[in-house]
């Protein structure tokens, strides 16, 4: 029996669609994951405007935020059972004996390859998934909720285990898209001092920002980041990536200060750095995440101390797929959800 599916088909801008693909088959070490929900990134946005700079195993499935029920257990799978509600990591596939994964750093196996890009992702009814991918749901958490796990430890990898946070900090976050917004999040739970940055366009998504505490700025981000001392704002958090945002978080930050990128931007910098070696800064890199974060996110969300109510703006079904993706591309909404079932 064939189900419809969110397909990014080829490179060019907008080779994206709605097919019918036939039900996929597991493996011994695999589960097929009824989808619940399936959240929308800027990722999908991106390689849906062909604006991506990783490579795409064409034709492909869109989908790497994503939860649902087991419908199916592969033979060799001990520890998951048919109706256990879970969230998958996005390492689909990775070498065992890569170097990083036997680190416990699979996130940065040079051979991974991720759902949505690598092989077929989860805006379908169904998905293969690895057991070892899974994580359970904790009883109260709304699969609709869970299904944000994702872009949460990535926000939580970039802010909590990949910058250089205290209690007291001024941290300045560039670009309030949902990844910014999850960061500003995460550096209040550090018990930071928060301010978030965007442009005019951004309002209505600077307004959800304040529902996590943080002040917002459109605009000229330097008086926030120099008010304190006017030396500059303990750490930069870049979640917008293009080379512009890069370059106000080195005039932004304060010597010996930290920026951490965590948005990507597939253009050449277009200035000069050497501020900061001057300033004697830290710049560093995040990607992804890997198995205790996930544990601890879901911890988060369960408890309540991180509440993902805000930043969505609403659910749709696959059919009104380009409805989803057009609203957050155009700022309308901060994260889009798909529903297969609907």
């Amino acid at each position: 029996m064939k189900h419809p599916a969110v397909v990014n088909y080829a490179e060019e801008p907008h080779s994206v669609e709605l097919r019918e693909l036939e039900k996929p088959e597991i493996g011994p070490d695999e589960v097929l994951l009824a989808v619940a929900a399936v959240g929308v990134c800027g990722s999908d946005l991106h390689q849906w405007t062909s604006q991506h700079s990783w490579p795409v195993n064409y034709p492909v499935v869109l989908g790497h935020e994503f939860g649902g029920v087991i419908a199916e257990v592969g033979k060799n799978v001990s520890s998951w059972s048919e109706g256990d509600r879970v969230v998958s990591e996005t390492a689909a596939v990775v070498d065992p004996d890569n170097p990083m994964t036997r680190r416990g750093l699979y996130n940065l196996d040079t051979t991974r390859k991720g759902f949505g890009y690598g092989v077929n992702g989860a805006m379908t009814p169904y998905v293969r998934v690895p057991a070892r991918c899974l994580h359970a749901v904790p009883e109260g958490l709304a699969l609709e909720k869970a299904a944000l796990t994702e872009p949460c430890c990535v926000a939580y990898n970039a802010t909590i285990k990949n910058t250089r946070i205290e209690p007291g900090d001024r941290v300045l976050v560039l670009g309030p898209g949902t990844i910014g917004i999850l960061c500003a999040a995460m550096a209040r739970q550090a018990g930071a001092e928060v301010a978030i940055a965007g442009l005019p366009q951004d309002a209505g998504r600077l307004e959800i920002a304040r529902t996590y505490g943080c002040e917002t700025i459109i605009g000229d981000a330097l008086p926030w980041a120099l008010e304190r001392d006017g030396l500059g704002a303990d750490v930069v958090i870049d979640a917008a990536g293009v080379s512009p945002t890069l370059k106000v978080a080195i005039d932004a930050v304060r010597p010996a200060g930290w920026i951490t990128k965590v948005g990507w931007g597939p253009k050449p910098l277009d200035f000069n750095i050497d501020p900061l070696v001057q300033k004697n800064v830290t710049l560093q890199g995040s990607f992804s995440h890997y198995w205790p974060i996930w544990e601890r996110v879901l911890a988060l969300l369960a408890s309540g101390q991180l509440d993902v109510d805000p930043i969505i703006g609403g659910q749709w079904s696959l059919g009104e797929w380009e409805t989803a993706f057009s609203k957050m591309h155009h700022g309308e909404v901060v994260k889009s959800v798909l529903i297969p079932s609907a």
